[in-house]
């Protein structure tokens, strides 16, 4: 489910002229196959860079996590884990490379 942020995020991305997908589903393969399992990127930016949108108290090692399982799965080298639960944005922002 798309937050308010990450409508605000795209719609600035859409002003920009920047092609992103929000809500991108992420399938896993396995044997061939290709299985839904629910994963869903929160922004894909020029399918180059993930933004995984959080809003808590303190980023978890899970967050973390999850992002790194997205870029390995995507095949994305770069990804920013944004937590908007903080006074300055800069200070909620994460780079994540492989």
């Amino acid at each position: 489910m798309e937050s308010t942020y990450q409508k605000c995020l795209c719609y600035e991305l859409t002003s920009a002229g920047i092609a992103h997908e929000a809500e991108q589903s992420l399938p896993v393969r396995y044997k061939g196959q290709e299985i839904e399992c629910g994963y869903r990127i929160d922004v894909l930016i020029e399918k180059k860079l993930i933004l995984e949108l959080k809003s808590v108290q303190s980023v978890l090692e899970v967050h973390k996590a999850q992002i790194l399982s997205y870029m390995k799965l995507s095949g994305c080298q770069t990804g920013l884990l944004m937590n908007f639960d903080v006074k300055l944005l800069k200070n909620g922002i994460t780079r994540f490379k492989l």
